[in-house]
């Protein structure tokens, strides 16, 4: 049987449905005819025709089909309720037991959401109930479907008609961005924007109740984590970079340009002093290497560097990282 027909009577496909209610009507059909649905067969739908010609199969009464079925089925449900009351005469003694010294969870703390649409799903009904404050780190905002962004916009607007609160972090690269832009100018509340140079990756926290993090490198997969702990921590971890952070929404703060280097060269001329390389730089910054490179020549030229390794060279004799910390 080829895999498209390794299916139950109960899903039979079109194919079968068709050849049996001919076969039914005529009384037999040829056995090259069950080529597209060879699944007959194996159901026991059809059967080779008594008679001396092997090349004719013959159809078994649905009414026959249907009561060995149905006592199939009435078999496995017994031998499931067979398995019930062996588990619970297993289990009758040991539940007599104090079980203080175990861990009583009402629930998992840690969940495993499989697929973006599980994802969406599970931050939405957190969001539904949600009446303080949804927090939120996003590294980058790229290109999304209309509708998921509609349905983001719905979910926050009901949180902020509740009388909530929403708090979300982005990189510095992400303030002029269209969509971020958009996001905020449709929203009518207490919403409030901010932005770094490098910040952790995607965060959401809802009502410090219910957390939201990536599980794997292309964000296919998320942790929903309710640990007291974890959370606690996830939140102290975001006010301590709201706290750093510059505002963008509702009231943009521009930032400060110190002898002629920009906010961020500083923040490239940093990790070049740290040695990491313009992909690692672009990464961590939300840029594409060519803007990083960009970047550098003129950083280099404002400081009159000719090479690379002098240019890391005249950052750290310049002063301006040690600027950038007495700014902040």
């Amino acid at each position: 049987m080829t895999e498209a027909h390794t299916h139950g009577a109960d899903h039979l496909c079109e194919e079968g449905l068709s050849l049996y209610a001919r076969a039914l009507r005529a009384g037999r059909v040829r056995v090259e005819d069950t080529a597209e649905a060879p699944c007959l067969v194996g159901l026991g739908l059809l059967r080779p025709e008594a008679g001396d010609d092997p090349g004719w199969l013959c159809p078994v009464a649905p009414a026959s089909v249907l009561h060995r079925l149905l006592r199939r089925s009435a078999e496995r449900i017994a031998d499931e309720r067979r398995r019930e009351e062996r588990l619970e005469t297993v289990f009758a003694p040991l539940l007599e037991i104090d079980g203080f010294r175990t861990a009583a969870m009402d629930a998992p703390t840690l969940t495993v959401l499989g697929d973006r649409e599980r994802i969406n799903q599970s931050i939405t009904e957190a969001m539904a109930g949600a009446t303080d404050e949804l927090l939120a780190i996003q590294p980058n905002v790229g290109p999304r479907h209309q509708d998921s962004l509609a349905v983001a916009l719905v979910r926050d607007q009901a949180l902020l008609d509740r009388g909530g609160r929403i708090r979300t972090l982005y990189q510095h690269t992400q303030r002029y961005s269209p969509l971020a832009l958009a996001r905020y100018e449709q929203l009518r509340g207490d919403a409030e924007a901010r932005t770094l140079d490098e910040v952790t990756d995607r965060l959401i926290v809802v009502d410090r109740q219910v957390a939201f993090i990536p599980a794997n490198r292309d964000r296919s997969l998320a942790l929903e984590v309710r640990h007291p702990a974890l959370i606690d921590y996830f939140v102290t971890t975001f006010d301590r970079l709201w706290h750093l952070a510059t505002p963008m929404y509702p009231e943009a703060v521009r930032q400060p340009s110190l002898n002629g280097v920009t906010a961020r060269q500083r923040a490239i001329a940093n990790l070049l002093v740290e040695g990491h390389t313009d992909a690692v730089m672009a990464d961590r910054l939300g840029m594409n290497i060519r803007t990083v490179r960009v970047h550098i020549a003129k950083l280099a030229a404002t400081l009159g560097s000719e090479s690379r390794a002098q240019l890391g060279y005249l950052i750290a004799e310049s002063g301006i990282l040690r600027q950038e910390g007495a700014a902040e």
